[in-house]
């Protein structure tokens, strides 16, 4: 199923979508579907996130890292 959109673009934008077409010779209409593609790669995938460096340990504390109360007395 295909579905057509249309866009306003500013002369900055305009000047770079005759750009793309003049070196890599795509329509407007493989520029935009390209482009989407390209932006839907930069996107984190949604979800949960996790804290970088939390696991589970021997002790079975998942959390040692981002829990206050495991983190009582260290440092200070």
């Amino acid at each position: 199923m295909s579905r057509v959109i249309q866009a306003r673009i500013d002369t900055e934008t305009e000047q770079l979508v005759s750009d793309l077409e003049r070196r890599l010779g795509w329509n407007h209409s493989r520029i935009v579907r390209e482009g989407i593609k390209a932006l839907a790669g930069l996107m984190v995938p949604a979800g949960e996130r996790k804290i970088v460096g939390s696991g589970e340990f021997q002790s079975g504390i998942d959390d040692l890292g981002s829990n206050k109360q495991h983190l009582k007395g260290l440092g200070s």
